[in-house]
């Protein structure tokens, strides 16, 4: 479904989600989340980091992209595609790691 198509009233699974499918559902659900209102004010890059320690493995980045959208879209702001916050993850990112 069109990510401005999902009405976040009427979400009951993970994959009602924008920009959420099966793998993605499967990863939210490792992190202990099951139910699309538990993203309510949660840290997309706090998720991230949690999948990577509980997988052992650094996802690619693109995910912190995902967690943006769906937490951002749970938190009231319009359903946009993932890639959308591709920009802004880097530009924080980069921005985190600078020596100061």
């Amino acid at each position: 479904m069109h990510p401005s198509k999902v009405d976040r009233n009427l979400l009951t699974q993970l994959t009602d989600l924008p920009n959420i499918g099966k793998a993605c559902a499967a990863d939210l659900q490792l992190l202990g989340i099951s139910k699309p209102q538990q993203l309510v004010g949660v840290d997309p890059y706090a998720l991230y980091e949690l999948l990577c320690l509980k997988t052992g493995v650094r996802h690619d980045p693109c995910m912190i992209d995902t967690f943006i959208s769906i937490t951002r879209f749970m938190n009231g702001e319009e359903a946009k595609p993932w890639w959308t916050y591709t920009a802004e993850r880097k530009q924080s990112v980069s921005s985190s790691t600078k020596i100061k």
